[in-house]
């Protein structure tokens, strides 16, 4: 049995790394120009460079997007951009506009290109030509249920593959294509600058009325009928392994290390434990809790298994819901002390209940007795950014585990 493949987002070279170590398959992400993450920090030529030696070091794949839908304009920055690019041996590029494959396809003609997303492949026929034109993997549209996968995994050729999305945020316009960004802010959404106007409060005015703003529910805050719960498929793991695809897909190259640790760790072991024994998996309700520790929104099926309905868009709340405070970031262990040293990312302090998260392991818990500073002194808390500081911990650790704690305030608006 081939593998499907577990692909994760990087929106720089920590999050890479972090992908990587806790198990993901391959990484897609970004360059300076050319992808649909323009807010993100992305990868300079040599950050690229870098980073691809890495994945491969590991085993890895890496994937660079290439997604935008370029206008005239972007062309002759495309080619300068491609000369510096074509000596880096990514496992595949991102493409969606057919221009750009074209181009892509006369200076880099040995490399595999991958379908985005962006490109709206919602049929067979759509796959077959697209098969036709020298691609080698497409990335299905957000829009179709797994019946509709199924059946193109059947009606096109085994030498295609198929990639899907399984967890993030959904767009609430056709995979992607937002024209409110563009007319409300001037932003371009296919061009990596998308202001997620989706995400905003609204009210409804009637035209003989100027200036009367009314509600379009009871929310004093305003409404969010744009605004669609996030996309998770953890529970449905049998389902995506039967369904034809060759790559899972997660979203969120803007998302933080905490955020790409935890949703890659939960999925890497639903699908492990798949494939120990696939005719006797059973599902297990703590992967689901642990992606809600993350900030996210609501859940939802999104189109797999029907249309989507009133119940999964978020009509409550713009915000998310964010349960846990990530605290830091393991940096060294030392085995004869029991001391980690940590890399602070929120407060923390003497007497603070902590959990520690790895990866491949389920988390444990602990309280804080004693905190050094660098200097081997006892403090009380670590309160400034990215402070480095010493903690006793119970069980051993590695680089990268991570802690984390419950926070009273559930929601955030970021």
């Amino acid at each position: 049995m081939k593998k499907v493949e577990l692909l994760a987002p990087a929106g720089d070279f920590e999050k890479l790394k972090i992908a990587i170590e806790y198990g993901a398959d391959a990484v897609y992400f970004g360059g300076e120009s050319f992808g649909l993450r323009a807010a993100s920090k992305n990868f300079s030529i040599d950050e690229m460079r870098r980073g691809v030696q890495y994945i491969h070091d590991k085993g890895k794949r890496a994937y660079l997007t290439l997604n935008i839908f370029a206008h005239n304009e972007d062309i002759d920055e495309l080619l300068d951009y491609l000369k510096k690019i074509k000596d880096i041996s990514f496992d595949a590029l991102i493409i969606s506009d057919p221009g750009i494959i074209q181009v892509v396809k006369e200076w880099i003609p040995n490399t595999p290109i991958h379908l985005s997303t962006q490109a709206n492949t919602t049929n067979y026929k759509s796959a077959e030509f697209w098969y036709k034109q020298g691609i080698k993997r497409i990335v299905l549209a957000r829009e179709l249920s797994l019946k509709e996968i199924r059946e193109v995994r059947e009606k096109v050729t085994e030498d295609l593959e198929l990639e899907a999305f399984i967890h993030g945020a959904m767009c609430i316009s056709y995979s992607g294509r937002c024209l409110l960004s563009n007319y409300m802010t001037g932003r371009d959404a296919n061009r990596g600058a998308c202001a997620h106007p989706c995400r905003w409060n609204y009210y409804l005015v009637e035209e003989k009325r100027p200036g009367e703003y009314i509600p379009v529910n009871e929310d004093e805050r305003g409404t969010y009928f744009f605004n669609s719960k996030d996309l998770c498929l953890i529970e449905h793991i049998p389902e995506l392994m039967e369904s034809g695809i060759m790559s899972m897909k997660i979203e969120g190259r803007m998302k933080s290390i905490f955020y790409v640790a935890v949703i890659v760790g939960a999925y890497r072991k639903a699908i492990d434990t798949y494939y120990k024994d696939p005719e006797n998996y059973q599902y297990k309700p703590e992967w689901l809790e642990e992606l809600k520790k993350v900030s996210h929104r609501n859940f939802t099926t999104g189109f797999y298994f029907h249309k989507p309905e009133s119940e999964d868009l978020n009509y409550d709340t713009s915000s998310y819901t964010r349960d846990y405070d990530f605290l830091g970031l393991v940096k060294f262990y030392d085995e004869k002390t029991g001391f980690a040293t940590i890399e602070q990312r929120n407060k923390i302090c003497k007497g603070d209940s902590v959990e520690i998260i790895g990866p491949y392991v389920d988390f444990f818990t602990q309280k804080i007795d004693l905190i050094l500073d660098e200097e081997n002194q006892p403090i009380e808390s670590a309160p400034h950014a990215q402070q480095i500081i010493k903690i006793k911990m119970e069980k051993p650790v590695i680089e990268n585990y991570m802690l984390r704690s419950k926070r009273t305030n559930t929601f955030s608006d970021i």
